[in-house]
């Protein structure tokens, strides 16, 4: 049976996680469901053995990682960057390609600023995207639907947090497959 190229692959899947900080996550929409979506992929990913990445947008201005993500997060480092997209933040993208990582899942504010131009020059630098939509954000809803859908329409995929975890699983009846149902209930 021939599978869709399209669907993650554990073996060549990451998630970054872009600036969800806290002095700006309380004027975006939805901030609770973005947090709470945020953590059941960290939790998914490090159940599935996958990296995790985050970044940070000048956090002596916005301040540092909401604390939930970043409890879940435990000891990992924030990338920190000045630039808008992710592609500025260091050498991010060529670790990406030193691991053999193609596939990126996407989170984080705000969606029509750094989450949207990160997206693009991933594509760019063909890596396959897909967005978590129930996991970004704007402040503003025209913003945020105007964002998905540019994304969309450059190659970006377009999904949610409970879609790509049972993707990622693949199958049913394991023991990673129980932990992560458990997660999204």
């Amino acid at each position: 049976m021939i599978r869709n190229p399209k669907i993650l692959e554990r073996t060549k899947t990451a998630l970054l996680i872009i600036d969800i900080q806290e002095r700006i996550l309380g004027v975006m929409q939805n901030p609770k469901g973005v947090v709470e979506n945020t953590v059941k992929l960290i939790e998914g990913m490090k159940i599935l053995n996958i990296p995790v990445y985050f970044t940070e947008q000048y956090p002596k201005g916005l301040g540092a990682t909401e604390s939930t993500i970043k409890a879940a997060l435990g000891n990992s480092e924030a990338i920190q960057k000045m630039s808008f997209s992710c592609g500025g933040a260091g050498e991010l993208f060529k670790d990406f390609r030193r691991k053999g990582i193609e596939q990126i899942i996407i989170c984080g504010i705000e969606s029509h600023v750094c989450v949207q131009q990160t997206v693009l020059d991933l594509l760019a630098n063909n890596f396959q995207v897909d967005v978590i939509a129930d996991a970004i954000s704007s402040r503003k809803k025209v913003d945020y639907n105007t964002a998905l859908f540019r994304m969309q329409s450059n190659g970006a995929e377009v999904t949610t947090t409970e879609s790509v975890l049972f993707e990622l699983l693949n199958v049913c009846g394991t023991d990673e497959f129980k932990s992560v149902s458990k997660l999204v209930k």
